[in-house]
């Protein structure tokens, strides 16, 4: 079988695993969430005023601050947010498991054996040993 062949296999597994679906339904519903798509409008706007001002000869560093105030409180709000807080969860699953499929695959081009080859984790991540760890959670 070829690697393209594979690939497309791979896809259709990633597409019926239950992180993947769990995404998909999270997206779905973020995207529907009118005071969600609302915030964003509005985040847009404020990077837009916000860019506006900076690109003016003298620009009014008093409006810039107040638009990055106003962001920093819209962005909170969004991410605080039951659809968002859902959606973030779930993608970060689907982050961590196309990071882990790809530092596999880097093992593997490598040399390493695929049966066998083990990406370790990220810096700061649990090591397994208890004697480099600052401690648990």
């Amino acid at each position: 079988m070829s690697v393209e062949r594979l690939t497309r296999e791979l896809g259709k597994e990633i597409q019926r695993d239950p992180r993947y679906l769990r995404y998909m339904e999270a997206k779905k519903a973020n995207d529907a969430d009118a005071n969600v798509q609302m915030l964003m409008a509005k985040l847009t706007r404020l990077q837009e005023e916000y860019h506006a001002e900076a690109s003016k000869e003298t620009p009014d560093t008093d409006k810039m601050e107040a638009c990055d105030r106003e962001f920093q409180e819209v962005y909170t709000e969004i991410m605080t947010t039951p659809t968002m807080r859902v959606f973030e969860e779930a993608k970060q699953e689907i982050d961590d498991m196309m990071n882990y499929t790809v530092k596999l695959l880097g093992l593997v081009l490598q040399g390493e054996d695929p049966e066998t080859a083990e990406p370790q984790p990220e810096f700061g991540g649990c090591t397994g040993s208890c004697s480099t760890c600052g401690g648990c959670g």
